[in-house]
């Protein structure tokens, strides 16, 4: 996964969160510039959180516990 594949998936994850983030404030009705900036301000700093969290378990070859596709062993009687 080169460099391409990472920041489509931080633009994609900061963009929806973005998103989300100015319906809230248009939602209570307080929609300044200010708003509006901290929520893309907010929406960066936690989209580049989550991504490079992914980043580093994917450099690690963290293996997940839910994704791994192992079932559960049955008990023996």
């Amino acid at each position: 996964m080169g460099a391409g594949y990472w920041i489509s998936r931080y633009l994609l994850a900061s963009g929806i969160l973005f998103i989300i983030l100015a319906v809230v404030e248009y939602s209570k009705g307080t929609a300044t510039q200010t708003d509006i900036l901290s929520a893309l301000a907010w929406s960066l700093v936690a989209s580049a959180i989550f991504i490079g969290s992914k980043y580093w378990r994917y450099r690690k070859a963290v293996a997940c516990a839910v994704c791994s596709g192992d079932a559960p062993k049955a008990k023996s009687r």
